[in-house]
């Protein structure tokens, strides 16, 4: 049987077949099933009276035989549907009806994380950090599907993954990590969730930030200068000087800088959550303040075939609260993100530096950002005026 990531190329490769044939039909896998999906005429019992979207349940393998085989159907379908003769009848016959699933809920969870790592080419650092966002960002909120699953065994998936979603806090960072980890799995299972789903996010990220208090620069030099440890005094002047989040500081390129290039840029590798990226220092006299091109790292476990990219960050929160460091090592990263705004870095170019996209950025900074842009129109206009204030 192909592979996971090699049968979700060859269905793509076909839906661009039957785009470009235009026949109104795409394939959709369900697990290790396949169906068609498209614009279909009300079934039987349905109390719609117009053509919507609907799926057509032939339930193929999902193998490279099963993809012949529904190519064959698509075309007889859509030539059925032009000429108007499509009947319901030929696809819900008892043998081939869209019965409930009957594959355990837990078992499709566990083909969905199979299919999450199934990625070739992925050596033991990528992989490392793959499980570490599936532990983190997708298992705590599908276990939560699974148990509630087993005490509503008839409730539709679409409806039980409504359900578990708004069970998070409106608003909160766990209903939009939920989000995301349960649309992923409704993809994979060629679920159609609700229109509006994803505005149940919420709008967390707007204000988070903004109602931290952020440590001043003043603060974050006295105390680096208050760690006694060398080696972990170095990994806060990191962390100071690049935002770098807690892990990500024992996965850096620091040759350049250590070598004496002048601009401090350090590079962020492959093996981390975000990949590879550059990192330039805000502000750069911190190199020096801080000893940053003779420092050296503590050695702490660092091998991701015996530990994982979270558990390593936590060895900087737990070093933070043995010194006493009354604000956490993110405050850091975002105090270095808001510095950045200060000096009117363009968003683009600190996202890319942060390791994640524009849009997060301006949600996340959205505070500083907006003040940075009005203090600069407001400047722009008083430049232009020609006419004196009275005295």
């Amino acid at each position: 049987m192909a592979s996971s990531d090699a049968l979700d190329r060859a269905i793509a490769a076909l839906n661009t077949r039957l785009k470009a044939a235009r026949l109104g039909l795409q394939v959709e896998r369900r697990g290790d099933r396949l169906s068609l999906r498209g614009t279909l005429p009300p079934r039987p019992d349905s109390t719609k009276t117009r053509p919507h979207q609907q799926r057509i349940p032939l339930r193929l393998p999902a193998t490279p035989g099963g993809l012949k085989q529904i190519e064959r159907e698509a075309k007889v379908i859509a030539a059925q549907l032009i000429e108007r003769r499509f009947s319901w009848a030929n696809y819900l016959a008892p043998a081939a009806e869209d019965q409930p699933e009957t594959v355990p809920l837990a078992e499709r969870v566990a083909q969905f994380e199979t299919h999450l790592m199934a990625q070739p080419g992925v050596d033991v650092a990528a992989m490392a950090s793959r499980k570490t966002t599936w532990d983190k960002a997708y298992a705590p909120y599908l276990k939560k599907l699974v148990a509630h699953g087993k005490e509503h065994p008839r409730q539709p998936l679409e409806t039980a993954i409504v359900t578990v979603l708004e069970e998070f806090s409106p608003h909160s960072r766990s209903r939009q990590v939920a989000l995301t980890a349960l649309k992923a799995f409704a993809d994979f299972q060629g679920l159609t969730l609700p229109d509006g789903f994803e505005k149940l996010a919420g709008t967390y990220g707007n204000s988070k930030t903004a109602r931290r208090h952020l440590p001043s620069d003043e603060v974050v030099v006295e105390w680096c200068d208050r760690i006694p440890n060398p080696a972990w005094r170095y990994v806060y002047g990191v962390m100071a000087t690049y935002g770098l989040r807690n892990h990500e500081v024992f996965f850096c390129d620091y040759r350049e800088l250590r070598q004496g290039n002048p601009d401090g840029r350090i590079t962020v590798l492959e093996t981390t959550k975000t990949g590879l990226h550059d990192v330039w220092p805000f502000y750069p006299e911190w190199i020096e303040r801080f000893g940053l091109r003779q420092g050296t790292l503590p050695p702490i476990n660092t091998d991701l075939t015996s530990t994982t990219l979270q558990r390593i960050g936590q060895q900087v929160a737990i070093q933070f609260k043995r010194y006493g460091v009354p604000f956490s090592p993110y405050d850091l990263r975002h105090a270095w993100a808001v510095r950045t705004i200060h000096f009117g870095l363009p968003d683009t170019v600190a996202a890319r530096m942060m390791g994640h996209s524009v849009a997060i950025h301006n949600r996340t900074y959205h505070r500083w950002i907006t003040h940075r842009d009005q203090q600069a129109a407001v400047q722009a206009a008083l430049q232009r005026g020609t006419w004196s204030a009275p005295l």
